[in-house]
């Protein structure tokens, strides 16, 4: 699970990052006054088990079971979170870094 963590200056500007993020297919999990919490689910790249199924139905079986661990990686571990919020400090009192909007995309939007 990758964290990405946004800065927002206010609840007006928490939600517009919200919106931006949800056009780009991230779902909210949690909210709260001072923070969103948005999740991008994965499910792997479309070749990667188009190849397992065809090695698995023809060739080895085995493939399937490869198909279905790389399925359970993407969609649980692979999975980029994006924490919006307006706090600077985290609960240990060391300041937080922020990234920014381009590179959460970047990142998000990545095959593998």
């Amino acid at each position: 699970m990758e964290l990405f963590i946004l800065k927002a200056d206010n609840s007006t500007q928490m939600n517009e990052i919200s919106e931006e993020l949800s056009q780009q297919k991230f779902k909210r999990i949690q909210e709260e006054e001072h923070f969103i919490l948005m999740k991008k689910k994965r499910y792997g790249n479309y070749y990667v088990h188009i190849l397992f199924l065809v090695i698995g139905l023809f060739f080895i079986y085995w493939a399937l079971i490869v198909n279905v661990v790389y399925f359970t990686y993407s969609y649980l571990w692979a999975s980029p979170h994006v924490l919006i919020t307006t706090e600077t400090k985290s609960s240990d009192g060391d300041d937080l870094e922020f990234n920014t909007m381009d590179e959460v995309l970047e990142k998000s939007n990545k095959l593998f």
